[in-house]
């Protein structure tokens, strides 16, 4: 079947040719007595039945020329159906005033994405194939040209998979390009495919480049510290000294890390290497080290082995509270007193457990709370500072002691009262051999019903403490005189606290007493006492001191 214009020529018309229903070739229907673009030739079309029930008719050519209507009435036969149609037609497509025939538009294709607008012949169409993933104009069947076959490359020359990029992708690439060379419009090129998948690709390359670089670098320096040669210093240090403080219960490793933070030490690795080769490593302690910095490990270990590289404070075992007041304001630097007014003043908020608070009558409610340790203090330090520290170091020792359990099977009311006893013990005792015994004499006396005391203590150190001396020459009539809470030669019982700070040993002494019956004690030679169970004896040993002293 054939459409106006066209004819059968000497290739089959297929209604799958994209020019099916086309308005003719080269974009423009010809116009009456123009010449066809089939080489000058009419077109001729058969005879066949057109749109339902129309009579055999025959068009008018394109040679000029018009052809009878087989009735001789001059009109075509058509069914009424078509009537107002054909009418509609015809008065669009007829012979206007200028004697030309106007076309009649051809229906709508439904495959033809362009036939849905009618143009008329004679006028420009627009540009339906302006895009640029459009087909090329149509052309003549006898002027078609095959599309060229794209040479095959060299096998030598084939791109790896990876940089070829899709071959879907690249063959509709190329077909589009070929068209827009047909058309000949100037459009832009698009970008290669290809060019733009190598670039990515470069993308990729250095990122997994600087990937490997960093796990490399990585991977070096975990190798270096595990196995490699730890950096570390030569020689004693550069003569610049340095201040380290060690809390109690670092390792190795995180004491290393502290000296080479203050530059003692070039790495914390040849540090725990250098520890680990003196035999006398494991015996390091914490505290406040005095160093030079540019150290190399073994010497900083060897240092820190020495007693003189230390300079902890040191509160020795039955010191009072006003020793270690003084010794405090003397490391940090600051006025004397500064120490005893802070600890006055904020004693409630150091850190004292709940057992030592609210006592009446007492001296100094952190008495027997400064534990006789060693203690890293430097200048940097606050008063309030240091004394916590000796305040949690003091409840963490009483509570591993078991001070809080152990009382009322002692007889005591409270672990406040067992540690007035320790500092009793601590206060009276010459020597650790004597802390068992002299508890005996405490908790002997402490009786209210004993035979030879009545329930007074009667303690030389309690009188002292009170006065902050601490003599020996003392009357009996003098200690009695005195009325105070604290001197046990007065007042029956326990003093209102502790009178210092008893040392582990007295403390232990006081949780385990001797039960030999001792009542009474005394140093012959200010470092052994002897004890007796009835004040005769002790009357004899009296008299025999007083000999050896005025014999002296």
């Amino acid at each position: 079947m054939t459409e106006y214009g066209r004819g059968p020529g000497s290739e089959p018309w297929h209604p799958e040719d994209p020019l099916y229903g086309d308005g003719g070739w080269g974009g423009q229907q010809t116009h009456a007595g123009r010449q066809s673009p089939y080489e000058g030739q009419p077109q001729h079309y058969p005879q066949a039945p057109q749109h339902g029930d129309w009579s055999q008719e025959q068009q008018p050519g394109y040679d000029g020329q018009q052809h009878s209507y087989p009735d001789g009435s001059g009109q075509q036969q058509y069914d009424q159906r078509f009537h107002g149609q054909t009418q509609q037609h015809f008065h669009q497509g007829g012979w206007d005033a200028t004697g030309t025939h106007g076309q009649v538009p051809y229906a709508a294709d439904p495959g033809d994405p362009f036939g849905q607008q009618p143009v008329a012949y004679g006028g420009e169409q627009p540009d339906f194939y302006g895009t640029e993933d459009a087909y090329p104009p149509p052309e003549p069947p006898g002027r078609r040209r095959p599309e060229p076959e794209p040479e095959p490359e060299a096998a030598g020359e084939e791109e790896p998979a990876i940089f070829a990029g899709d071959g879907e992708e690249d063959d509709e690439e190329h077909e589009l390009q070929s068209r827009r060379e047909r058309r000949g419009k100037g459009k832009k090129p698009v970008k290669s495919k290809k060019r733009r998948t190598g670039c990515a690709c470069m993308v990729v390359v250095l990122v997994f480049g600087g990937g490997l670089a960093g796990v490399g670098y990585f991977g070096y320096q975990f190798y270096q510290n595990r196995f490699g040669t730890a950096p570390d210093y030569a020689g004693d240090g550069n003569g610049e000294q340095v201040t380290v403080e060690i809390p109690k219960g670092a390792g190795g490793w995180e004491i290393g890390q502290k000296l080479k933070d203050a530059g003692v030490v070039e790495s914390a690795a040849a540090f725990v290497s250098a520890l680990q080769a003196n035999p006398d490593g494991k015996s390091l302690q914490d505290g406040v080290y005095t160093l030079e910095k540019e150290m190399s490990a073994a010497s900083a270990v060897e240092l820190m082995l020495s007693p003189k590289s230390r300079s902890n404070l040191i509160i020795a075992e039955g010191l009072r509270n006003t020793a270690v007041y003084a010794l405090i304001d003397k490391r940090l630097g600051v006025a004397t007193g500064t120490t005893a007014r802070v600890a006055k003043k904020e004693y409630k908020h150091l850190g004292l457990p709940a057992w030592a608070m609210n006592h009446p009558n007492l001296k100094d409610p952190l008495e027997g709370f400064l534990y006789p340790s060693s203690y890293a203090v430097t200048k940097e330090q606050k008063p309030a500072a240091v004394l916590r520290k000796m305040v949690a170091q003091s409840t963490a020792e009483y509570k591993a002691l078991g001070l809080e359990n152990k009382a009322q099977a002692l007889g005591l009311d409270s672990p406040w009262q067992l540690l007035t006893v320790a500092s009793l013990v601590q206060a009276e005792g010459t020597s650790h051999d004597d802390f068992r015994k002299m508890a005996e004499v405490v908790y002997n006396r402490l009786k209210v019903d004993n035979p030879q005391t009545y329930g007074r203590l009667e303690f030389d150190s309690t009188y002292n403490y009170v006065k902050n001396q601490s003599k020996l020459d003392l009357s009996i009539a003098e200690l009695r005189r005195y009325g105070n809470p604290y001197n046990t030669y007065f007042s029956k019982g326990l003093p209102p606290g502790p009178i210092d700070n008893p040392g582990e040993e007295a403390l232990r002494g006081a949780l385990n007493p001797t039960h030999d019956g001792w009542y009474y004690f005394i140093s012959m030679d200010g470092k052994t006492s002897k004890f007796t169970k009835t004040l005769a004896d002790h009357e004899k040993l009296v008299d025999e001191w007083n000999a050896a002293r005025n014999k002296n």
